[in-house]
């Protein structure tokens, strides 16, 4: 029998409903789950078998969920371009000449950095995601998939709804994928299917308008015959609304409701940048999900979500990073700072958007919103033990306060760490990153097997992106076309 673990740290950041902070805390694992949370004098005394965990120096805290996000290996080359040339340009020529092992090398070295910087939970929309699991269930970190489909003639060159399909049979619940799990569905019992329940396939659209209408009902259909997760990207750019007023006649959130996209067991938007008070309180009645990924935004030049008003009005959101090339980095902790002054900055109140509710969109946020909030995003009894150490030894953290009127712990969690200072990661009980190490991988053969990827997937894009220019001059197709 595996001994219990007691993790004993110079504070606990629970993140629970009262966000307790224990000084001197600890918490007990007791195989995949958190057996108890409170003071390290405490469960010493009442579990003296237990194998401590001396994290001295350290602070504990739930793992962070990355609440979108796309593999991928085009970091730095995919610079300086609105969303829509951006894409017309870079990413969907990418995904026309990407291949398996290409989008699977990706995904290793994705998640391997997520997990050293801190992150245990992601939602990836990604191509050939039966290789993104698999990255998943050795690297062990929790896993949202979501295929990047395309269910449109025009937009054939991405994953189809079989693709899809094949993930939902494969590693939902019940699937015979690494060993297979339990649970009637991963959106309602907050139970995956293979990597022993870590693995939970969605069903994706990249956005509504790479489906046509037989596919936008097909992938309804999915989610409600699969009992899961439905997620796109939507309201990312202004030129959106005025589309989809010509489209359907209705702004974004309005338009999706009357296709039928809330009509599953857990829907959920990607950027949500140009909603109206009116779809604020739509998508906050209909239970619907929301990922803010500011440092995308930004860059991108799409413009700041209106995450107070998403915030007050009781949306479930989280925090994304988005992919690696239009963040440049998977650091959750940056994308809270960032989260944090961007808010501030278009309220132009500094009182905006403070510590703790950033926090919370990084841990219990994004677990709400992917319906996983009975089994992520906090330190409580019961929960999975996904939890990260912080450490608290550096100039960043310093000085660091506890308890009364200068408390400083979430400031500086939020505007000074970075995802370098996290020191150990924990997922369902197991370490994955020990004194800052990947342990579950050979972090240098990962990048080295990215790097391998990339000569030929460049020069497969610019043939492509040849053959266009000789057949049009203006280019490759753009979504608006």
């Amino acid at each position: 029998m595996t001994r219990d673990q007691l993790l004993c740290a110079d504070f606990v950041v629970t993140m629970n409903a009262d966000l307790d902070v224990i000084a001197d805390g600890a918490v007990l694992v007791r195989g995949t789950q958190i057996e108890a949370v409170g003071a390290a004098s405490a469960l010493l005394a009442a579990h003296p078998d237990a194998e401590v965990v001396d994290l001295a120096g350290r602070l504990l805290m739930p793992g962070l969920v990355n609440a979108h996000h796309h593999s991928g290996v085009l970091r730095g080359t995919a610079e300086h371009l609105p969303v829509w040339e951006w894409l017309r340009l870079h990413i969907d020529p990418m995904h026309r000449v990407l291949r398996p092992h290409e989008a699977e090398a990706a995904s290793w070295l994705c998640y391997a950095e997520g997990l050293l910087s801190g992150t245990t939970t992601v939602v990836d929309m990604w191509r050939y995601m039966q290789g993104s699991a698999r990255a998943a269930d050795a690297l062990g970190n929790r896993l949202v998939t979501v295929n990047y489909v395309g269910a449109h003639p025009d937009y054939d060159y991405f994953d189809t709804l079989d693709d899809n399909e094949a993930m939902l049979e494969q590693w939902g619940a019940g699937g015979s994928a690494a060993g297979g799990g339990s649970g009637s569905g991963g959106a309602a019992s907050g139970l995956g299917g293979g990597a022993s329940g870590r693995i939970y396939p969605w069903v994706g659209l990249e956005h509504p308008f790479y489906a046509d209408e037989a596919g936008q009902k097909r992938a309804i259909a999915l989610a409600n015959k699969y009992d899961t997760g439905f997620y796109t990207h939507c309201s990312e750019s202004q030129i959106e609304v005025a589309e989809f007023e010509a489209r359907y006649g209705a702004r974004p959130m309005f338009a999706l409701e009357k296709l039928g996209f809330f009509d599953v067991p857990r829907a959920m938007i990607a950027h949500a940048v140009w909603l109206d008070s009116s779809e604020v309180s739509l998508i906050a009645a209909r239970g619907v999900g929301v990922s803010h990924n500011p440092v995308s935004n930004m860059k991108l030049a799409s413009g700041m979500a209106p995450v107070s008003d998403y915030l007050a009005a009781g949306v479930a959101v989280g925090i994304g990073t988005d992919g690696e090339k239009e963040n440049n980095n998977l650091d959750m902790f940056e994308e809270m700072k960032v989260a944090s002054l961007l808010g501030k900055l278009r309220t132009m109140d500094a009182a905006a958007m403070d510590s703790w509710p950033v926090l919370q969109m990084a841990t219990m946020g994004g677990a709400r919103a992917l319906g996983l909030d009975g089994v992520i995003g906090s330190l409580e009894p019961g929960k999975k033990a996904d939890l990260i150490a912080v450490r608290t030894d550096t100039p960043r953290m310093t000085p660091l306060i506890g308890a009364g009127p200068y408390a400083n712990i979430h400031h500086n969690l939020v505007h000074a760490v970075r995802g370098s200072d996290v020191d150990l990661t924990m997922v369902d009980g197991r370490v994955l990153v020990r004194d800052g190490q990947l342990v579950t991988a050979d972090l240098a053969s990962l990048i080295a097997d990215a790097r391998a990827v990339v000569p030929a997937l460049f020069e497969r894009r610019s043939a492509y992106l040849a053959s266009v220019a000789a057949a049009s001059p203006s280019g490759p197709a753009g979504l608006f076309a």
